[in-house]
């Protein structure tokens, strides 16, 4: 069996690995300038999602589907661990709701249940004994919870290693070239172009499967393929502060705001904008607001200095119902994108279900059939990490 992945990013580059560590003939297309032969974070994709993304990484997920793929990733990123670079470090995760966001803390209220039906150490806890563990201001809260299975790491680390894990069961690594898809027969189009050059009369190379695993881009590479996909790219924002932060990962549902420990300091970021991108012309800095609200968040949450070290935006992928688009779309040809912002933090588990589904077995993943949407959806982008 012959297989194409296109996308280098977590998901694709798991699907790839996890493939070939079953004997499948796999090549793996990827447009950014990379060596797959090397093992440090260089080697990694430079403008990819997954390289922006916040590295948060938990498995307290209130529905069944979510849960099961939120454990799963987690044990695999604990059994990846210490790998070719890569490292997950354990820190609880902390989720508030202010004064007057009744809203807020009886979503949590209801989720943290259903969390713990499920089997996950999660916990509501008094505002007053969170503040006693963590060196977190807690006199303005309403509401708080914590999840213990939780941690964070390095993205880019974690591409990193699993390029070189797939590098070494045998992945075919193309990459610093863009291609376009065909769907019948499944293949890949090869423009014969660096980067975003295209040629219409590229020859196809037909494979029995090709993945799409391409993030924000992956409507687009479709739409050029003449399928529709209902999904709409849309930004993020994040940043990193110098100065110190040795407290816990933390959620802060009223003022929209996550932030964890970094290397450098911290790690803070959310910053949605829920409108339809331009993948032409997105802007990949930081906007001046966002900037003022995690200084504001920071500063009242923990007492934070913000001194800002590097801001950025990346872009996440939202589709009808905030669920991703798992599975075979057209006969041959399978996508996995459009998470909403989780999808990092489910790559292990996701893109292991997505190898399993393309050899024809139960990935677990029904839920997400990307055939439950006719494609010409129209819909609102939201946050993808409100709590519902």
């Amino acid at each position: 069996m012959r297989v194409a992945v296109v996308g280098g990013g977590a998901v694709g580059l798991t699907a790839a690995y996890d493939l070939a560590a079953r004997d499948i003939d796999v090549t793996l297309f990827e447009r950014g300038e990379y060596d797959a032969a090397r093992s440090d974070a260089s080697a990694t994709p430079a403008d990819g999602s997954s390289a922006r993304a916040a590295g948060v990484l938990y498995d307290a997920y209130a529905e069944d589907i979510d849960a099961e793929i939120g454990g799963r990733a987690l044990e695999r990123f604990r059994e990846f661990s210490g790998d070719d670079g890569f490292e997950f470090r354990q820190c609880p995760y902390v989720m508030v709701a202010r004064e007057g966001d009744e809203a807020a803390a009886d979503a949590m209220a209801t989720s943290v249940e259903r969390m713990r039906v499920h089997g996950r150490e999660v916990s509501v806890v008094d505002p007053e004994e969170l503040g006693d563990r963590f060196p977190l201001r807690t006199d303005d809260m309403l509401a708080a919870a914590v999840a213990e299975n939780a941690g964070w790491t390095d993205p880019a680390s974690y591409v990193s290693a699993m390029a070189a894990k797939a590098r070494h069961a045998g992945v075919a690594f193309e990459t610093g070239r863009s291609v376009g898809l065909s769907v019948d027969p499944p293949g890949v189009v090869d423009s014969g172009g660096r980067r975003t050059e295209r040629r219409d009369d590229g020859a196809t190379r037909e494979f029995d499967a090709v993945l799409v695993a391409t993030g924000a881009q992956t409507k687009r590479l479709f739409a050029e393929a003449g399928v529709a996909v209902p999904m709409k790219p849309y930004r993020v924002q994040a940043l990193t502060g110098r100065e110190a932060y040795d407290g816990p990962m933390v959620y802060d549902a009223t003022a929209g705001v996550y932030f964890r420990p970094h290397p450098i300091g911290v790690l803070a970021g959310d910053g949605t904008v829920p409108v339809e991108a331009n993948l032409d012309e997105w802007n990949r800095d930081a906007d001046d607001w966002f900037v003022d609200d995690i200084r504001a968040a920071l500063t009242e949450r923990a007492d934070y200095d913000l001194d800002v070290a590097q801001a950025w935006a990346g872009l996440c992928a939202a589709t009808p119902d905030g669920d991703p688009l798992l599975g075979e779309l057209r006969e041959g040809v399978f996508v996995a994108a459009g998470w909403q912002g989780h999808g990092f933090m489910r790559a292990p588990a996701t893109g292991e279900a997505i190898a399993k589904q393309i050899l024809g077995e139960d990935g677990g993943i029904a839920s997400f059939d990307p055939r439950r949407f006719s494609g010409d959806e129209t819909f609102e982008v939201r946050e993808g990490m409100a709590l519902d």
